[in-house]
């Protein structure tokens, strides 16, 4: 039987989304502790709509500058699947809408949730349509030249 590797197991693939997994996950914590706790779960929503953003904008701008190979696989593997994946939590989100839910505020669970889903589905498209104009801009300037 011949072992085919495919390119997310090989090590220095898995390395690269560890290592940025560990970074986008002290980002979060960073983050966390500046925004400090609240009874509303601020700092929470701050990373998921960040890394919406973010991880639309990088995977958008990728698309477009070419095929995934090379150094668009790496940057989006330590960025897209490792640091957003670090950074982002929707474990966390998750448990913030039971606690909620638990203390009874049940208004604010609510809308915590929709204003997640909602924002993070908005602040995806503007990520998307950032990654698009970064195209955009890089094609038009080798067109000037």
């Amino acid at each position: 039987m011949i072992r085919q590797h495919l390119p997310h197991t090989r090590w220095r693939f898995i390395v690269l989304v560890a290592a940025g997994g560990a970074v986008g996950s002290a980002a979060r914590a960073a983050v966390g502790l500046a925004i400090g706790g609240s009874a509303f779960p601020t700092a929470t929503l701050t990373v998921n709509l960040l890394g919406a953003f973010g991880l639309g904008m990088l995977l958008e701008a990728l698309s477009r500058f070419g095929d995934d190979s090379g150094r668009r696989r790496k940057l989006r593997l330590g960025i897209g699947t490792g640091f957003f994946g670090g950074f982002t939590t929707y474990s966390t989100f998750a448990l913030d809408v039971v606690d909620l839910f638990g203390s009874h505020e049940i208004g604010l669970a609510v809308g915590y949730s929709l204003i997640t889903v909602i924002a993070g589905a908005v602040a995806t498209v503007i990520g998307i349509m950032s990654g698009a104009g970064l195209h955009r801009r890089r094609t038009q300037g080798r067109d000037a030249e």
